[in-house]
């Protein structure tokens, strides 16, 4: 267990399988329906999310962890041996989360070398930046060396997204650049592009299909990718994004959007994630 260990939040969607495999700990935001709220992943999967959100009158809301929760995730890695902590979070332009790992690290500082680094992406994008980091580590790099991977590959990831609705967006004060989308919306199937780590505009369309097509250009476009994942959020046509990126014969993996991301991004999002060639 000695080494660099790598902790992030729940934004980055990975499954418990791909966490444990490399030794990833995840720490997790709340979800707040109304009164009622949940943490994430433990108290509330994606699959129970999206029904409550079906269900509710209410839209979802995310609260970013206390800097506790990371302190306690930090000591229960030194106290497994670790000699660095690298922790990598969902944009600090989206959320708060970053600046309580950053208190986190200042309070265990004397105990724990901690490097908090802000990802400027969200669910898969987050996620394989995760999983390389923690590739790296197991194989005996550096914090610096960790860190410094993080970096370089925060410049080359991609995230953008077909959306079914911009209501969460907005009620969740997140729209940012896509803030222009807004208004005699109700027939156009938005995408947003959030691979600055803020939210953009990147296409309207009047259809779900012109927009998964639209994505799939996005894919094209940037020629050759890496690390591709195709994201959703219990969306039911998900199947006709895959079948046209089986088309250009693209290599991807399939994975749901969990609760944080799914309380803004909204039911039946698919998104595309992706990192581009050193």
């Amino acid at each position: 267990m000695a080494g660099v260990r790598i902790v992030t939040d729940s934004a980055c969607d990975l499954t418990d399988d791909e966490a444990t495999s490399l030794g990833i700990e995840v720490v997790p935001l709340s979800i707040r329906f109304g009164s009622d709220e949940f943490e994430d992943r433990s108290e509330l999967s994606a699959e129970a999310f999206y029904e409550k959100m079906d269900q509710r009158s209410e839209l979802p809301e995310t609260a970013a962890p206390s800097p506790g929760k990371f302190e306690a995730a930090f000591r229960r890695q030194a106290e497994a041996g670790a000699d660095a902590v690298v922790c990598i979070n969902l944009s600090s332009d989206l959320s708060a989360t970053m600046a309580a790992a950053e208190n986190a690290a200042r309070a265990i500082g004397d105990d724990l070398d901690v490097r908090v680094v802000d990802s400027k992406s969200i669910t898969a994008g987050l996620g394989t930046q995760v999983l390389l980091a923690a590739q790296r580590a197991a194989d005996g790099a550096s914090a610096d060396e960790v860190v410094a991977l993080v970096e370089d590959l925060r410049a080359r990831t991609h995230v953008i997204g077909c959306l079914d609705t911009l209501d969460n967006l907005k009620k969740g004060g997140r729209i940012g650049g896509a803030q222009a989308m807004l208004g005699s919306l109700l027939s156009i199937k938005p995408m947003i592009d959030i691979s600055t780590g803020v939210v953009e505009e990147a296409g309207k369309h009047r259809t779900r299909k012109k927009s998964l097509e639209a994505l799939r250009e996005k894919v094209r476009s940037s020629g050759k990718v890496e690390h591709l994942a195709i994201m959703h959020g219990m969306a039911p046509d998900v199947d006709v994004m895959t079948k046209l990126l089986d088309e250009d014969g693209y290599d991807y993996r399939v994975g749901h959007i969990g609760a944080v991301i799914g309380s803004h991004g909204g039911p039946r999002v698919v998104g595309a994630c992706w990192v581009d060639p050193a």
